[in-house]
């Protein structure tokens, strides 16, 4: 013969947990996805999706620039190993919200524009967007100079 005793705290702990694993579930659900980028870059568009190079102007222009003739585009594979360079790039992408670790040994498409309403600098300047299979991954807004500048897509993030 066997016998099982149940007490009523077990009864308790047992309710408790499965209300518990269901309002999480449900949060999961219900609840819009978060978008680290679009917080931490303060973009428009959540998922960073581009169509083209209009696509490509539209997510600029979010940033407040004007992006005028494509002055090239290149397939460029990131490299498996970051040298100290490609490690301070990746820095600068991580500011805004981008890694471009996970994109080692990947073939992305760079589109270089040629930005016209960027204040305070007389020089050329240029918007370099790295997307891959239609997502924008990284970039930066540079001058064309040797001794120039370069910044996220947002003029406040830079390198220390």
């Amino acid at each position: 013969m066997f016998v099982w005793s149940v007490r009523a705290s077990t009864l308790k702990f047992t309710a408790v947990l499965l209300a518990s694993a269901a309002a999480i579930a449900a949060l999961a659900v219900f609840l819009p996805k978060y978008d680290m980028r679009a917080q931490t870059a303060g973009a428009v568009m959540t998922d960073g999706k581009v169509a083209g190079e209009d696509g490509i102007r539209g997510f600029l222009s979010q940033y407040g620039w004007e992006a005028s003739e494509l002055v090239d585009r290149a397939e460029v594979t990131v490299p498996a190993q970051f040298d100290p360079v490609y490690e301070e790039y990746n820095t600068l992408q991580k500011k805004q919200g981008y890694d471009l670790a996970g994109y080692r040994k990947k073939t992305v498409s760079r589109y270089t524009f040629k930005i016209d309403n960027y204040e305070g600098y007389g020089g050329t300047v240029l918007a370099d967007v790295l997307v891959y299979k239609n997502k924008v991954i990284g970039g930066d807004v540079c001058s064309a100079d040797v001794n120039g500048f370069v910044h996220g897509f947002s003029r406040d993030v830079t390198l220390p």
